[in-house]
């Protein structure tokens, strides 16, 4: 049976992502010291996961210079694309690497499933909100990471993808840990399983 993952902010090419961006204490935003080595890494860590026939979710942002679009067709599965605020390509260009199907959010398994967080108002008719664009911050709600969110960006999932069922076990874990009750039937069952 074919698995769901999910990913976002890959930003292939993007040296500043490594050699300008800083987390909060400092430190740089990712581990690598060329293009190159950050592109290979997410590379191989998405394909040691994802089998040729399963379906991922990319959250947006998988390049910012489309000269680098080219290396999505290197990675494994039927892929999605929730665009991002960077991508802005033609969607053909997205196509031609193997993307079978561009959104702008998607509701899957009673998630939503977007590139920026949702408004805290919208999110309640959902399980939770599956979002890229935060890089290695969160959602905060009273100094913790809101559980009604949860960011996908590679700085969150040691640069691979993340499954659907071990994303809905945190979302859920986080959830449990602060007493929050999302709406009846958060996991949508019977809605549109990928």
């Amino acid at each position: 049976m074919a698995d769901i993952f999910l990913c976002s902010d890959h930003h292939f090419g993007h040296e500043n992502s490594f050699a300008k961006f800083k987390r909060a204490d400092g430190s740089p935003l990712r581990p690598y010291s060329s293009v190159e080595e950050m592109n290979e890494d997410m590379i191989a860590k998405h394909n040691a996961v994802v089998k040729p026939n399963d379906k991922v979710y990319f959250l947006g942002d998988v390049v910012i210079n489309k000269k680098y679009l080219h290396l999505v067709h290197r990675m494994n599965g039927l892929k999605r694309l929730v665009r991002g605020n960077h991508d802005i390509f033609d969607d053909q260009l997205y196509r031609d690497v193997g993307f079978d199907a561009i959104y702008g959010s998607r509701v899957l398994s009673g998630l939503i499933l977007t590139h920026i967080p949702i408004h805290s108002e919208s999110i309640g008719r959902f399980g939770a909100n599956i979002h890229g664009h935060l890089h290695a911050n969160e959602v905060m709600l009273n100094r913790i990471p809101d559980p009604r969110y949860l960011c996908v960006c590679v700085e969150h999932t040691d640069f691979g993808p993340i499954s659907l069922e071990d994303a809905k076990a945190l979302i859920q874990k986080r959830q449990d840990a602060c007493g929050y009750k999302p709406p009846k039937d958060p996991w949508g069952n019977g809605s549109n399983p990928g």
